[in-house]
């Protein structure tokens, strides 16, 4: 399975079918300085929300990956002055409010409504260090799923990348 169209040429989405759910691995494209990619950012996240919506008729999904978007202001250190950047522009946090009024839940903020963790840090300027970071990796699932969640965990004592892995534990 795969979003198909104009944004299967990118190989950011990988979709596993399981008995239970689907579960949909996702490199969402990066809007880049300046906003350049912007309009394709957002056909892009359409086309995603539907092809979810779609599978989400047959079976719960669990929509996971770098998904380049800080939700709302507790998500990123510095929302002030990175407010209209990639990453944190009104149209990016507007596709992902979209995609959870469409029947899905950032699992980690309906467990954790109120925590600061980010689960991205730019190599720059010690930004690690410093825990000047983003969330922007998640776990999203199909809203009949939260009766299922047990945890979402962002693992910020893994080291490797500029990234640090998130989870997720149903049952």
């Amino acid at each position: 399975y795969g979003i198909k169209g104009e944004h299967d040429d990118e190989g950011r989405v990988i979709t596993l079918e399981y008995p239970g759910f689907y579960l949909i691995c996702c490199y969402v494209p990066n809007a880049q300085d300046g906003l350049k990619r912007i309009d394709y950012r957002c056909e892009f996240e359409d086309a995603m929300r539907e092809y979810i919506r779609e599978l989400d008729k047959t079976k719960p999904v669990i929509y996971c990956g770098d998904l380049n978007v800080a939700h709302n202001e507790i998500d990123l250190k510095n929302p002030g002055p990175n407010r209209g950047n990639a990453g944190f522009s009104d149209e990016e946090r507007g596709k992902m409010t979209d995609l959870l009024g469409a029947g899905f839940t950032d699992s980690f903020r309906y467990m954790y409504p109120e925590t600061v963790t980010y689960s991205w840090w730019s190599y720059r300027m010690k930004a690690r260090e410093r825990n000047a970071g983003w969330r922007i990796d998640y776990f999203i699932i199909s809203d009949r799923l939260t009766e299922k969640l047990r945890e979402a965990v962002i693992h910020t004592e893994i080291y490797g990348s500029d990234h640090c892995p998130v989870s997720i534990e149903i049952f």
